[in-house]
């Protein structure tokens, strides 16, 4: 795997910036790693196998939420945004929309400061 994840010169980046390029990048493999296990373990007829890959499976599900909480600390607005629909009931579109704005809602108290 090459180092091709920026789309700006690496030098011209913040050490920051490069940073959440690097977590993004692992977000994605571990959503990656989470759905090729799901596959897996939707065809493999050997409980065995399938109890070690579904325990690998939750490994790389703890990453990924490791990894989103990581960014959601940094991203003050995507964090807002999430706020309103992560772990919420109803309609999820809905949700979504009223997260939208949150984050709106923030970036615009930033941009004021």
């Amino acid at each position: 795997m090459g180092f091709d994840q920026y789309h700006e010169p690496a030098s011209d980046l913040s050490e920051e910036t490069r940073t959440f390029a690097r977590m993004i990048a692992s977000l994605t493999e571990e959503t990656e790693a989470i759905n090729w296990y799901e596959q897996r373990i939707s065809v493999e007829k050997d409980a065995g196998a399938r109890a070690i890959m579904r325990n690998a499976q939750e490994e790389e599900f703890k990453h990924f939420g490791m990894d989103l909480e990581f960014l959601l600390r940094r991203k003050p607005a995507w964090k807002a945004t999430m706020q309103r629909i992560l772990f919420t009931s109803g309609d999820i579109v809905q949700a979504g929309e009223k997260g939208e704005h949150a984050g709106e809602q923030v970036e615009e108290g930033q941009s004021k400061s």
